[in-house]
């Protein structure tokens, strides 16, 4: 079987639809991320959790809604994470890449106020980053520091060494885009690396080759449906779906010279590990 350890399952219409292909491709189960488009509809990924057997789900604050996050958004985001069915806190993190995005200082401090959160119910947290090296001018010039294009990944590892570290608590870098020495940073600090569509594309070199080294006992798959679709079916196909793992496991098979039930079979036993009361 493989788990969907990303997905945004709040964006169907046909869910039935989506969940029963999902289970016909021996995806069996999903992690749907609560984040929707901002505190308001954290709640929907727990409602869609509760109804069906096989949905975990996570709730938190994208950064790109950081400048929602206040007492009374925290203390929502602290009541879902206490849910039974509430297995992560996230998507949270880091986002230099839009223009439009809250200020840096915003940013940090609503991911260190959801750490806290994580800590107190003791449960993993799931990583987005994304830094301006791609980025349109704007964005550079408001969020590269010193012109430094990886600043979000620096300030990230900087934030998790100081606030995430002393909890002892693991973590997902969702949809890892990052290089083999912020990989290997993420593994120090107990983190596991979940690969989405993106490493099927020939553009993803760098991704690639940190999904070759990476321990077997540290990697997740994952879509980030409906976003990311991989090859084969990028690009002849309206959105991505949980279904859709099966690709980037077999991908990641002949990527790393493993035979596909290895690598379905391992990391199945990595979610489980990571997340002990799905088991």
């Amino acid at each position: 079987m493989l788990i969907d350890s990303h997905c945004h399952l709040d964006d169907y219409t046909d869910l039935p639809a989506i969940l029963a292909n999902a289970k016909a491709a021996g995806v069996e189960e999903v992690l749907a991320i609560g984040i929707g488009n901002g505190p308001s509809e954290m709640h929907v990924a727990v409602d869609i959790a509760h109804h069906y057997a096989n949905v975990w789900a996570s709730v938190g604050v994208h950064p790109q809604e950081a400048h929602q996050v206040n007492p009374e958004s925290l203390a929502m985001l602290a009541t879902l994470a206490s849910d039974s069915r509430v297995i992560a806190v996230g998507e949270i993190g880091l986002d230099y890449y839009h223009a439009e995005n809250p200020d840096v200082e915003v940013q940090q401090r609503a991911f260190v106020d959801q750490m806290a959160i994580a800590a107190r119910v003791r449960k993993p947290i799931t990583i987005h980053v994304r830094t301006s090296e791609l980025a349109q001018p704007a964005a550079k010039a408001r969020f590269e520091q010193h012109g430094n294009p990886d600043a979000a990944w620096d300030d990230l590892l900087r934030l998790l060494n100081e606030h995430w570290k002393p909890t002892g608590l693991p973590g997902i870098m969702h949809c890892f885009s990052g290089n083999m020495t912020q990989a290997k940073a993420a593994v120090e600090l107990g983190f596991y690396l979940s690969f989405a569509g993106n490493v099927t594309y020939a553009k993803s070199a760098v991704i690639q080759e940190v999904a070759k080294w990476v321990p077997g006992d540290r990697m997740l798959v994952e879509t980030d449906a409906p976003f990311l679709t991989p090859v084969p079916l990028r690009g002849k196909v309206s959105q991505n779906e949980p279904a859709n793992t099966l690709h980037t496991a077999r991908f990641l098979a002949e990527l790393r010279s493993e035979s596909f039930e290895d690598i379905a079979a391992q990391t199945t036993v990595n979610f489980r590990v990571l997340f002990p009361t799905t088991a």
